[in-house]
């Protein structure tokens, strides 16, 4: 059964707020990274490429957990668990809309390496549990 995000943690996520994504290693061991995010509805979309560990850790297995924290609020918190599905449809088109919404630039403008990136994947999280503070 799907979580609802607080209308507090809906204004968070559509700001500039970086998240931190963990994935499950091969090992059982976490993988973290700080990421981009997107709110669509209740679900948060990722932008990564193929072949990147967090792809491979949630193609094996869709467990996962987000902590949102406002930069002003360090002590304010926000864990999203839930389940990824992946995508590679629409993939360049977030990675352009999480660019402009970051950095005020088109992604190719930001990192012009990007041109040598693997094919772009949406990750969608759907939350089953939200715990903490927002």
């Amino acid at each position: 059964m799907a979580a609802a995000l607080s209308d507090k943690l809906k204004e968070l996520l559509d700001g500039p707020v970086f998240v931190d994504i963990a994935t499950i290693q091969p090992d059982g061991s976490p993988q973290v990274s700080p990421v981009w995010v997107k709110r669509d509805g209740d679900d948060l979309l990722v932008s990564t490429t193929v072949g990147r560990r967090k792809e491979q850790n949630l193609r094996r297995d869709p467990r996962v957990s987000v902590v949102a924290r406002p930069e002003d609020a360090p002590y304010l918190y926000a864990e999203i668990r839930g389940s990824a599905t992946l995508t590679t449809e629409g993939g360049q088109e977030l990675i352009n809309e999480l660019s402009l919404k970051y950095t005020g630039k088109p992604y190719a403008e930001f990192n012009p390496a990007s041109k040598e990136d693997a094919e772009r994947v949406v990750v969608r999280i759907t939350p089953r549990k939200i715990v903490g503070r927002i």
